[in-house]
């Protein structure tokens, strides 16, 4: 198998700086890091669950209002539901095209509860026990 390691490592590159993780956001968001969290599904998934912290904004309508809801030069991360979804890329690029700087959360709503990350819905707050599968019992970091 022949591969350029040149390309490879600029496609990697490029993946990290524009994708990030549920543990990796959580950590940003402890730390306080700026940016907006933007759940980017329709309103019956918003209200059965979302990120504790994120706002609500559907990818249909965020040509239309994110400059209402999210100042200009504010970083964005976006979410959908999870790895078999591809709303979220959708989402990217609407905001990128409108000028943000936009990564996508990999893993969606799925992998942020999977994880047990701190979710709400219409009832409240709470967090799942994490799925062995998906994340180290009690610890946020996978270290890898």
């Amino acid at each position: 198998m022949d591969t350029d390691t040149t390309e490879a490592a600029r496609h990697f590159a490029a993946k990290l700086r524009f994708e990030t993780d549920p543990s990796d956001v959580k950590a940003a968001m402890d730390a306080a890091e700026r940016f907006v969290l933007v759940d980017t599904r329709g309103e019956a998934a918003w209200r059965q669950g979302r990120v504790e912290g994120a706002i609500h904004l559907p990818t249909a309508d965020i040509e239309r209002r994110a400059a209402e809801l999210i100042p200009a030069g504010m970083p964005v991360v976006v979410y959908c539901w999870g790895p078999g979804c591809n709303g979220s890329t959708r989402a990217a690029l609407a905001f990128s095209l409108l000028g943000y700087e936009v990564r996508e959360m990999i893993g969606g709503y799925e992998y942020w509860a999977r994880e047990g990350l701190p979710v709400v819905d219409d009832d409240g707050s709470g967090t799942r026990a994490a799925d062995p599968l998906t994340a180290p019992i009690g610890s946020i970091v996978c270290d890898c």
